[in-house]
Parts: structure tokens; sequence; C-alpha cells
């Protein structure tokens, strides 16, 4: 049998009757006024004992003053180990810590803001495959790392905006540049899957406008397709009286504003006057 399993539950007696000692640290250690009435004592080994005291501050509701104390082996006198605020069961605790990178929402980002990109970001991927390196304002180049450790340092050559933008002649990179396709990472599967569900989500045939459209946006004029495999699936509206006008819309997406919604109708022709205004009728003075 272990000596974890051995070891008695009930604090030690000398240690057990140190309130007045755990007392007067925990009053040392707090503000004046607030510790409150002992709630327990408890064993945490042998000659052990931890007390708890009430905590009246009002920022700390629940929380417990815990004085740690102890005594040597045939020791009588007593002595403080620590002194600590501790949480209670009914403690009010602040929310646990979330990274920005989680906190973020679509919309959050304003003017002026800067979302950095990481790295390893699975929703991009390389825009070529090459031995060279990629263009130094990219996030993944080697250039744009020094420099982030520069400024971890305290030490930094400049901000991004000063570094060279244009490649060297000869290069694959400067290749794509001439081609258009200087873009060192562009969207990886994960990342265009990812868009798509999310514009479907939004703009797509479970959405209640396109439950209750006439057509969906597959047959209407004012649909521009895009390119690419996800013009198989998508579009951008261009109906400004359309609640989707300007964004990408699923081609199961619909609304009232359909080009061939309804036709207007022809207006009525008016009925023959009573009165035929556009004669005279001579009439006799006798």
């Amino acid at each position: 049998m272990s000596a974890a399993t051995t070891r008695s539950r009930t604090p030690d007696r000398l240690c057990a009757e140190a309130v007045d000692l755990a007392r007067a640290v925990a009053e040392e250690t707090a503000a004046p006024g607030v510790v409150g009435e002992h709630l327990a004592v408890t064993a945490d080994g042998d000659r052990v004992a931890t007390h708890y005291f009430a905590c009246h501050d009002p920022g700390y509701r629940g929380w417990r003053w815990a004085v740690t104390v102890a005594r040597a082996s045939r020791a009588r006198y007593v002595t403080v180990d620590e002194s600590v605020l501790l949480p209670g069961p009914d403690a009010l605790l602040a929310p646990e810590w979330v990274p920005w990178s989680e906190r973020l929402r679509p919309g959050d980002l304003g003017p002026g803001d800067l979302l950095p990109t990481e790295a390893d970001d699975l929703r991009l991927e390389p825009g070529w495959i090459a031995d060279e390196e990629p263009p130094p304002n990219s996030a993944v180049s080697a250039d744009m790392a020094e420099l982030a450790e520069a400024e971890d340092a305290s030490l930094s050559a400049g901000p991004p905006a000063d570094l060279p933008l244009a490649p060297e002649r000869g290069t694959v990179t400067s290749v794509a540049e001439e081609l258009g396709l200087r873009r060192s990472r562009v969207l990886s599967r994960y990342g265009l899957l990812e868009a798509a569900e999310r514009w479907d989500a939004e703009y797509g045939a479970e959405s209640a406008m396109a439950q209750a459209a006439p057509a969906p946006c597959v047959s209407c004029g004012f649909l521009l397709p895009l390119a690419g495999s996800l013009r198989q699936a998508f579009g951008i509206c261009a109906n400004a009286y359309s609640p989707a006008d300007g964004h990408v819309v699923s081609l199961a997406y619909g609304c009232g504003g359909h080009s061939e919604a309804a036709v207007m109708p022809t207006p009525p022709r008016p009925p023959a006057p009573a009165l035929d205004e556009t004669r005279l009728d001579a009439l006799p003075l006798d």
C-alpha cells in the first residue's frame, strides 16, 4: 500500500488549531477588511493543513483566502508555508482566454485594420512550383521572416513597405510577373470549399428568399458568371433592386427581382368617350 493511501485525511491537531496564525497572515497579505470568517481546514499531507477564509472583496465574489501551515516532525510550533487567494466552488471567474484568430468574425475588419495571414494557412497554397524563393512581400518569404524576427528583437530594418518588390530579371518570379501570375499564394482546395460553403449558407437554395423566389438565379439575366471552377455553382448578382446585389450567389438562389419573374401587363385601352369633344354640334337659336 502506498504512502498516499495510508496518509490520514484528518488534519494535524496543532496545524488545525492555528486559525489565529493563519488569519493574521491572510490579513497581512490582503487589503484591510476583506478577510472574513473561517470556512474550513483541510489536510494536505502529514502535518500540513490549509485554512480557508471568506473573501469580502466585491471584485472576488466566491473566492477564498487559503493559508497553508505546517510543522516539522516532533516540533511544537506551526509555521506558515504560503498565503494565496483561490476560487471557490461558486467563484466568479473570467472566461477562458481565446486567441484573437478564433475570436475574429466576418465583418470585424475595419478601415486601417491589418489582418495577418499565417504562413501555413490551410486556405492558401503556393501560386507556382519552383525552386526559387517567393517575392519578398510574401508572408512565406525568407525576407519577411527575417524582418519579423528583427522586429521582435526591436532591431527592425524597416516596415514591409520598404522591402524591394521588383523581382530579379530572368527568374521564375519575373516571368510570373509578366504573365500576371505574381501572387505567391492562391486559394487551396480547402480554402475554395470553405468559401463556397460560406457563400451557399447566405445566398443559397436553403435561404428563405430562395424558397419564395419564382425562379433560380441560373436563368436570371442579371447573373454575372464567375471564372474557373466556381462558375459551375456561383455567380454575382447585378440587380440593383435585389437583396443580393454585388454578392456572390449560388445558381440555385433566387429572389423576386428575377429578370423573367413576371411580364409587365399591357395597359388596357380606354373605352370610347360618352361625349365627343373633338367636333362642334350646331344648335338652333330659336
